[in-house]
């Protein structure tokens, strides 16, 4: 006792660094990444090491220009250039690609302060900039394997597709159909998010709570829930982007709400809007009312007390 020492907390530390928790992310993508090689290509290979590497770049330049420690080690920008890639079509010229790794990290990570301090997921972000900047290169989708006959006719995704032309639920399962790099294959994504969940980075509150409210608004409406569930972004958004830390609640209760959010606006967008695909807006304005439903659901301290009213 004569040696007591107070100090700021956290009291109990834990050995699980950024760093590491960032590897088991990429760990969790990497069924997704060869699964985007096998069905779309080694240009689907080259355009993810492209987004991932020039991501890298912008962090550490962005960091020197500011003044600010590098943080280019904590792998938290490989993340974001991985996400940004498997939300992309295999076809986007690199050009672009770029652009959208600089919308990411310069401007919607490192001028909000960097890792922690960015109000919205930085891929999702830059793939909203690219599909309004870019509409056409970014709605433009190839047919699965199209690089063993080079030929590069275009294909519809599943949510774009007349009745006439739906994918089997196989084909949504493993991936054989157009769309974006991380969109098609619900197998690699489903492994990777169970892996994420099972090691503790996510909880499973948001991904549940996001992919029900679609599946049984969706059946109350009349389209597939399963279909739906297996098509567009539903898989990636709710396991790798709706779970970010930095943009999501923080409680248990707090999740389930921005799940529900996720999942109400996502098929709010698919069945009224005029975009087929409504993941990354949903999760984006999700992510804009984060601070409120942290505050509308931050827990009590044990023992605390309601302030007492002043009179007057």
């Amino acid at each position: 006792m004569q040696n007591l020492i107070v100090s700021a907390s956290p009291h109990q530390r834990s050995e699980m660094t950024t760093q590491k928790i960032m590897l088991r992310v990429i760990i969790a993508l990497m069924p997704a990444v060869v699964a985007s090689g096998i069905i779309f290509g080694v240009r689907a290979i080259l355009l993810i090491l492209l987004c991932a590497s020039s991501c890298v770049v912008f962090e550490y330049l962005s960091r020197k220009l500011m003044r600010r420690s590098n943080t280019i080690y904590d792998l938290s920008a490989v993340v974001t250039g991985i996400l940004l890639a498997m939300n992309l079509p295999p076809t986007l010229p690199f050009w672009m690609a770029i652009i959208g790794s600089f919308v990411s990290i310069v401007i919607v990570k490192q001028l909000f302060g960097g890792l922690g301090q960015n109000f919205a997921n930085p891929a999702i972000v830059g793939r909203i900039v690219l599909m309004l900047s870019f509409t056409t290169q970014m709605t433009t989708w190839v047919k699965p394997f199209w690089y063993k006959t080079a030929d590069l006719t275009t294909s519809p995704t599943p949510l774009s597709s007349s009745i006439e032309k739906l994918p089997s639920y196989l084909d949504l399962f493993l991936g054989t159909t157009g769309g974006c790099l991380g969109e098609t294959c619900a197998l690699a994504l489903l492994i990777g998010g169970l892996y994420l969940a099972f090691t503790g980075i996510i909880s499973l509150s948001t991904p549940v709570s996001f992919l029900g409210t679609l599946a049984l608004l969706s059946l109350i409406g009349g389209a597939d829930p399963l279909y739906q569930i297996l098509s567009g972004g539903a898989m990636i958004g709710a396991f790798f982007m709706a779970t970010d830390y930095a943009t999501t609640p923080v409680t248990n209760k707090g999740k389930i709400i921005f799940g529900i959010g996720c999942g109400t606006i996502t098929f709010l967008i698919r069945q009224f809007g005029s975009y087929p695909e409504g993941v990354s807006f949903s999760i984006l304005l999700m992510n804009i009312l984060t601070p409120y439903i942290d505050m509308l659901t931050k827990t009590k301290p044990l023992g605390a007390k309601k302030e007492a009213r002043k009179n007057g």
